[in-house]
């Protein structure tokens, strides 16, 4: 039977409509990628081509910079490549600037394009290159892996130059924020979380020599990028091995232009005095917390102006503008001193009042003149081990302190005394005890760590391990004082226990942190009066009385030295912020708890990488001074007495 015609006409419609639907779409065709050329193509070029990167930051050209790259391609044909715009560049470079043969300009918008014959045929034949900004995740897509890919890393190794400028300077690292998720992450979202999914780290594209193991970043200072280029620098140094070095984050300002010779050496060109570059030191942006805000205590930046030389790819910089510290405290930055120093004269039962005005503005004196010797050390770029041995040599010779000049006496009317140093960069310590005829305790302490294979040295063998050093030698007499000598008359009519906490004045020590994040610790001690028995305190005790750790904290005591000694106290400050998380203050303050849990008195003075002294003590006063860089030395007696902050 036949259909009627009309539903055979349905049908068939129908039929036709739903092969319709079921058919695949057409494929959607590419934008033709943009060419645009201003100048002759085919003239031979001038001069002689040599290799360099110029190192945009995004801003305004500055024209001396443009010159040296055209000057690097002997004045010759420049292609330019981009993924924005492009016609306007060549206007500029050829019409404005001037001086080359050609300008060739390639947009390109699909990834298709990065094969093009005629393109890479182009792109081989180039003087200089010249990578236009606009999204740097379009050239990751379009170009990553493919011949453009290829010949922009042969172009270079063949030594020709290449330029950038905004995100055709931050793709050109060895490790790249690509934005692949279309956006531009900004420092507070960064620092919040460095290794989330919106840092998006790429790598394996361009394979250039004089920036490996560097992540570039441009817009810098004017967008407020030095958080994100910490969070960029540590994810991407997520699985890289442990002993490979660390790499450095290159921040670009919009007025600057760093030009790179090919021997590293790389020089500003500033559009504004200052046009800056600025060079990440990612040591400490290694193994940071996933999930987690930024929390790092100190990260070293310096400055590279027009009167500097930076080298890549190692980053070291002649003549910086700057150099400056910074931390992480969750999440945020905060600029950190250039170095620091703290001291202690000692701690024990000092009441408000209890000294003359006289005797107070001696001590504080004391204090003063001890805080600017060890300062003066660290304000010339010396290291911290110098600082801290130079503040204590000041108050051994000082008679107010229970330390060298000035020590108290043994129950059999002697002067022995002891001392200690550590480098929290190696973790060598020396320290001698019962010592009796070194002016300075804290020198021999420091020959002991240098000059011998031993730790710790003590009485009569430290006293001629002193003399063979060529170390100062002083009778015995030089070290007595008549105010000491009737403290330990008073003891012996009394017959009062040593620990009495009257006693425990003077013990004298020191912590800081040097220009390149290196601790030190160091301690100096005439015991207490009326010691016996060849008794040792805690501070010549390394984890006891002193300790130093990179990275941890510098720690020197003083109070009743054999409660310290029980409760390792200067190694359980360190301990505690290492593998308890506990912040350097809420370390110290426990740690003299613990002390005092067992019956000791005292106090403790403790530094961070951060370079912020920490003081705590159970005592009714501590000796104490603090001084960084920049600022005028402080000092404190009470324990009620807060810092002029």
């Amino acid at each position: 039977m036949l259909m009627p015609p009309i539903r055979l006409f349905k049908w068939i419609t129908a039929l036709l409509y739903a092969l319709l639907l079921a058919a695949p779409p057409a494929a959607a065709k590419d934008q033709p990628y943009e060419h645009y050329v201003y100048g002759a193509l085919n003239t031979p070029t001038p001069g002689p081509v040599s290799g360099g990167l110029l190192l945009m930051g995004g801003g305004d050209r500055n024209i001396d910079a443009m010159k040296w790259f055209f000057g690097k391609a002997g004045k010759g044909h420049i292609v330019v490549l981009s993924a924005s715009y492009g016609k306007e560049i060549g206007e500029e470079f050829y019409r404005d600037i001037g001086g080359i043969q050609s300008v060739e300009i390639f947009v390109f918008h699909a990834r298709s394009q990065a094969t093009d014959k005629k393109i890479l045929d182009r792109l081989r034949k180039a003087d200089g290159i010249f990578i236009a900004g606009g999204d740097q995740s379009r050239y990751v897509r379009f170009w990553r892996g493919t011949p453009v890919n290829e010949i922009i890393d042969a172009h270079v190794a063949a030594g020709k130059p290449l330029a950038g400028t905004s995100a055709g300077l931050a793709m050109q690292g060895e490790k790249l924020y690509g934005a692949m998720d279309d956006g531009s992450i900004k420092s507070p979202e960064a620092l919040a979380d460095p290794l989330g999914p919106a840092n998006t780290i790429e790598g394996e594209f361009l394979h250039l020599a004089l920036l490996k193991g560097i992540v570039t970043d441009t817009h810098f200072k004017e967008r407020d990028r030095l958080g994100r280029l910490f969070a960029f620098v540590a994810k991407a140094q997520v699985g890289r091995a442990a002993d490979a070095p660390a790499m450095i984050g290159l921040g670009v300002d919009e007025s600057a232009a760093l030009a790179v010779e090919p021997d590293g050496s790389g020089r500003i060109y500033a559009t504004a005095p200052d046009g800056y570059a600025w060079v990440v030191d990612g040591s400490e942006l290694r193994n940071v917390s996933d999930r987690r805000p930024l929390d790092v205590p100190r990260v070293k930046v310096t400055g590279v102006g027009p009167g500097s030389v930076v080298h890549l790819p190692s980053g070291r910089v002649d003549a910086p503008v700057f150099v400056r510290n910074y931390a992480a405290r969750a999440g945020e930055l905060v600029e950190v001193p250039r170095w620091s120093l703290a001291i202690h004269g000692g701690a024990g039962v000092i009441k408000p009042g209890s000294l003359t005005p006289d005797k107070e503005a001696a001590y504080r004196a004391g204090l003063d003149a001890a805080l600017r010797a060890g300062s003066a050390v660290l304000d010339k770029g010396g290291p911290a081990l110098d600082a801290v041995a130079a503040a204590v040599r000041v108050l051994e010779d000082n008679p107010l302190f229970n330390a060298g000049r000035g020590a108290v006496f043994t129950a059999e009317g002697t002067n022995e005394l002891d001392s200690a140093i550590m480098d929290g960069a190696t973790l060598k310590a020396g320290a001698v005890a019962g010592v009796t005829r070194t002016r300075h305790p804290i020198d021999l302490a420091r020959a002991v760590m240098d000059k011998s294979p031993h730790v710790l040295l003590a009485r009569d063998g430290a006293d001629r391990f002193s003399v063979e050093q060529g170390l100062e030698q002083v009778d015995p007499a030089w070290f007595r004082t008549d105010q000491r000598w009737q403290q330990l008359l008073a003891w012996r009519k009394k017959h009062q226990a040593a620990l009495d906490p009257t006693h425990l004045f003077g013990t004298v020590g020191a912590v800081a942190i040097d220009a390149n994040g290196n601790l030190a610790a160091a301690t100096s001690t005439g015991g207490m009066t009326g010691k016996r028995w060849g008794r040792i305190g805690d501070s010549p005790i390394i984890g006891a009385g002193t300790y130093a750790s990179n990275g941890r904290c510098a720690v020197s005591a003083t109070g009743s030295g054999e409660y310290f000694i029980r409760e390792s106290a200067a190694r359980q400050v360190c301990d505690r912020v290492a593998w308890k998380g506990e912040s350097l203050n809420d370390a110290a303050q426990a740690t003299i708890a613990a002390v005092g849990a067992i019956g000791g008195d005292g106090g403790l003075i403790a530094m961070g990488p951060d370079g912020r002294p920490v003081f705590a003590l159970n005592d009714l006063g501590m000796y104490r001074g603090r001084m960084t860089a920049g600022a005028e030395p402080q000092t404190a007696i009470f324990a009620d007495e807060a810092w002029a902050d």
